[in-house]
């Protein structure tokens, strides 16, 4: 048997272990080791007296897999910015973001709404994980809305849709694995998510008011605030306006050299954090809860891109990737055509997969693919597809699937942010959010036809950068 029809077989006997329930980490990493075994074995010509010879190469190859990949000193961006959210929640800096939004914002149609918007993109600037970027806000911002007689399943989806931002705007865990996956920059993908993260936020802000407008219901204004009440909430805010500011800096310095790499950005972002946590009067029990949640998150990823890179492995003895690459480069349409096809799979697995474990399964097979729908990795601008090289193209390409990686958060059946929601209110059901969040498809479907149409809008800050 041909090794690609080994890959095909492993790979489809995956996803139906991932249906049937199993954890995508799980599926993935028996998968990938059970295809080793089968591989080596394959060229031992499945003689019964080599199997277990086949087997103690195939524990070796995976053992090593993950000790070498999340020894990477990128990941250890992960848990820190992590940990910066949930200082930030346990220091009450998030409620003084939320605070200050509601009184500068909450006076147009649906401002209580936006206001929620903004401070989650003001939040998702501090933390890298969209899960406590929903639960976090379901906390603070959906009391506030049922206080004023906003409808609760529009609440509930203003919160789950307004926490995917954190897929996208720096500091980004998704954005950080995808990095690693495809070999890129860090700081160039953490650098292009800031504006298509900030456009986002827009489209989302702009449905909210245009739903309003129209079901004056729906959201009604909040007024009664003072120009010296809006200037006072600032204050409180500005612990989380520093750390943006400081990893900016630590990833591009727009005045010179950068100060340091991402990873000490981060680093220095949740020590900056942390001694507002304790100024504000953190006690220990506050700090322990914050470690644990962030060490139980961290664990999940890290298990996650373990399962997987094991799979990963397996795919490339099997030479899956090339022969996807070859088949799509062959196909008589447009790349362009081809791309969106390819997103538009993407929002079709996001309904039955989590985030990270769709991105990691399938970027070691699609990714060279679109890279070589571009022309190849190092192709320039002017001989390109897309109209960019090779590196630019793999900074978009980033920022698309992340976004798609977003969407995928609130999409039915098994959107986590919906989830998280539900969990975390009493007087919700999950088809509660899931209906909330229905008319935020439509944004994210506007905001990645215009990634999609104008790549500038991502890559305008990377090539800044790049010079």
């Amino acid at each position: 048997m041909e090794p690609i029809e080994i890959g095909i077989w492993v790979t489809g006997g995956m996803f139906v272990l991932v249906v049937l329930g199993m954890r995508v980490a799980f599926a993935a990493g028996l998968a990938g080791f059970i295809g080793l075994v089968w591989l080596r074995w394959n060229q031992f010509d499945y003689d019964p007296e080599r199997f277990w010879k086949a087997l103690e190469i195939s524990v070796k190859v995976a053992g090593q897999v993950p000790h070498s990949k999340v020894s990477s000193q990128a990941l250890s961006l992960i848990p820190t910015f992590i940990l910066i959210g949930y200082l930030a929640y346990y220091a009450n800096l998030t409620k003084a973001l939320f605070d200050a939004a509601k009184k500068w914002i909450a006076w147009v149609p649906g401002g209580l709404a936006v206001s929620t918007v903004f401070a989650t993109a003001g939040f998702a600037a501090v933390s890298g994980a969209s899960v406590a970027t929903a639960a976090v806000f379901a906390r603070i911002a959906i009391p506030e809305m049922l206080k004023i007689g906003y409808n609760k399943q529009f609440a509930a989806g203003v919160v789950a849709a307004g926490g995917t931002l954190a897929s996208l705007i720096p500091p980004s865990a998704i954005l950080v694995i995808y990095a690693i996956i495809v070999e890129q920059d860090v700081g160039m993908l953490l650098l292009a998510g800031f504006i298509p993260g900030a456009f986002s936020a827009l489209v989302y802000a702009i449905l909210i008011i245009s739903i309003a407008v129209v079901f004056k219901s729906v959201g009604p204004p909040v007024g009664g605030f003072s120009w010296a009440d809006r200037f006072t909430s600032l204050l409180p805010a500005l612990p989380i306006v520093a750390v943006v500011v400081i990893i900016i800096f630590f990833v591009y310095n727009p005045f010179g050299e950068a100060w340091g790499t991402p990873t000490e950005g981060g680093a220095v972002g949740a020590f900056i954090v942390f001694l507002m946590a304790l100024y504000r009067g953190m006690r220990w029990g506050e700090l322990k809860m914050a470690l644990l949640e962030t060490a139980k998150l961290t664990v999940m990823i890290f298990t996650i891109i373990w399962g997987v890179l094991i799979y990963v492995r397996f795919l490339g003895f099997a030479e899956l990737p090339a022969a996807f690459s070859d088949w799509i480069t062959s196909l008589e349409m447009s790349p362009m055509l081809i791309l969106v096809c390819i997103l538009l799979a993407y929002a079709v697995l996001g309904m039955f997969m989590d985030a990270i474990g769709m991105l990691l399964l399938t970027l070691p097979v699609v990714y060279p693919a679109v890279m070589a729908l571009n022309g190849g990795e190092f192709v320039s601008a002017a001989d390109s597809a897309f109209g960019m090289s090779g590196t630019m193209c793999a900074v978009w390409f980033g920022i698309l699937v992340v976004k798609m990686a977003e969407f995928c958060l609130i999409t039915p059946p098994i959107g986590l942010n919906c989830f998280v929601v539900a969990g975390v209110r009493d007087d919700l059901s999950v088809q509660d959010v899931f209906k909330g969040v229905t008319p935020f498809f439509i944004a994210d479907g506007i905001t990645i036809a215009l990634l999609v149409s104008f790549p500038m809008i991502v890559l305008w800050l990377p090539m800044l950068a790049s010079g």
